[in-house]
């Protein structure tokens, strides 16, 4: 794959899902209708404790959740998805993540066996988010580890497919539930990739309705809020990859949730590309694009994979983050940079018979994160959004990943000896130094 290419495809957190579904699940296989899925759809009702301030996006440190992870049993319904080679092919050798999840404080039934050995022979492990105690789990560790909240990640091209809905659905509820009891907060970001032509309009504006009418989120005292309106995302608009829907149908779904009587009111956030202020590289030359965010209130580029190494993180705050930020600001916008911890998929890319070296960004013990928030708020920035809590198959993820993966045809990335918690306590401290709580120092902050 050429260098070109791989900047194309690589680093679209909705890439993957659908992917993995279009083509290969139907909702008369493993779900009921989707009329019956949408009668489920139900407001949370649950305890709400005190903890992160929900009314402002600044000063906060908040990470995407992708949550498309299913297991056999889990509840969904579904087989493996987003980690076998498809739902019914998972193992050594035809799976499709690079970093295995450190499951030893999971219950016995929030565990799922693969074909996958350790070192000593014994079964491997692996989680699904459609089990309400693991995402209670993974919102106890933000909360014990000073972590704001999440973006989770809601794929408009699942939401054409009853099973798609349906995992989406249970995965917002548990989401919704922990960050209520564990003091965070969250909010739905909208990916579009995969959608076709004319189907933003009927998946996605019609399934914030949804949630608006059936799931109330907007009335939820977790639910993030900035400028005193409720945030949602919309991720994928302008990139210059052939995506079927136009730049119209974007701007359209903006103004709905800007201005719609009843489902507008919205802080609305787009996803775009590293280069949207220019218009070249990774972004379409369209002047349209800029007329989008200009429509929006918080601008949010995609920078997974256009850097390395912390030196060249250094010279992308400076060349794009800073003029970025003026751009923003001469416009009335808020500026949301993302920073990510590595990058490897060689797995993935296996199984689509292509070869990508394992581990092909080294995390550098966390020196590679922590270069890019530091560089980021030196430049000006007053928010951060990490890439990602749970992305085990680009291998993005901050969560609890294990050092002793399975042993096998299927090679992982480790977290080099470190903890496993490392870099959750490293986006907790990026949170600090971010609000100035701690200085924004050249090394690592120490570990007590």
């Amino acid at each position: 794959m050429s260098d070109a290419l791989f900047m194309r495809l690589v680093f679209r957190p909705g890439l993957l899902v659908w992917l993995a579904l279009a083509g290969r699940l139907t909702a008369q296989e493993i779900s009921p209708a989707r009329a019956q899925v949408i009668e489920q759809m139900k407001p949370y009702t649950g305890s709400h404790a005190a903890g992160v301030d929900a009314s402002t996006l600044t000063g906060k440190v908040m990470c995407g959740y992708q949550g498309w992870f299913a297991a056999p049993g889990d509840g969904s319904g579904n087989n493996w998805i987003h980690y076998g080679e498809n739902r019914h092919r998972f193992a050594p050798g035809h799976c499709t993540f690079d970093l295995w999840p450190d499951v030893s404080e999971l219950g016995a039934d929030e565990k799922f066996s693969t074909a996958f050995k350790n070192a000593d022979g014994s079964p491997a492990f692996v989680f699904s988010p459609c089990n309400p105690k693991t995402v209670r789990r993974h919102f106890e560790w933000m909360q014990s580890y000073g972590i704001d909240g999440v973006f989770l990640q809601r794929f408009g091209a699942d939401l054409k497919f009853a099973a798609g809905l349906n995992h989406n659905n249970l995965v917002t509820a548990n989401v919704q539930a922990g960050a209520n009891q564990c003091g965070r907060t969250w909010a739905i970001m909208y990916d579009l990739s995969g959608l076709q032509a004319g189907e933003i309009q009927k998946f996605v504006a019609d399934d914030w309705k949804l949630l608006v009418d059936r799931m109330q989120i907007t009335r939820d005292p977790a639910y993030l809020h900035d400028h005193g309106k409720p945030v949602v995302a919309v991720w994928g608009i302008g990139f210059n990859d052939g995506r079927k829907y136009s730049l119209d149908e974007c701007a359209a779904l903006i103004r709905f949730l800007k201005s719609d009587p009843k489902y507008g009111g919205n802080t609305v956030m787009v996803g775009v590309p590293a280069r949207w202020r220019t218009l070249d590289h990774d972004a379409v030359h369209d002047e349209k694009l800029l007329e989008i965010i200009r429509l929006a209130d918080i601008v949010s580029p995609w920078n997974v994979g256009r850097y390395h190494t912390p030196a060249e993180a250094g010279i992308q705050a400076t060349d794009r983050i800073q003029p970025d930020l003026a751009w923003c600001r001469a416009n009335g916008k808020d500026y949301l940079p993302v920073i990510f911890p590595g990058f490897s998929w060689h797995n993935l890319m296996k199984t689509r018979g292509l070869d990508r070296p394992l581990n092909e960004i080294p995390r550098r013990q966390g020196n590679f994160l922590w270069a890019q928030a530091v560089a980021d708020r030196r430049a000006g920035a007053a928010m951060l959004y990490v890439a990602m809590f749970d992305e085990i198959d680009e291998g993005t993820a901050i969560f609890k990943c294990t050092d002793t993966p399975p042993v096998g045809e299927s090679p992982f990335v480790t977290f080099d000896g470190l903890p496993s918690d490392h870099y959750l306590w490293l986006t907790g401290q990026i949170g600090k130094m971010l609000r100035q709580e701690i200085p924004a120092t050249d090394n690592l902050p120490p570990r007590r």
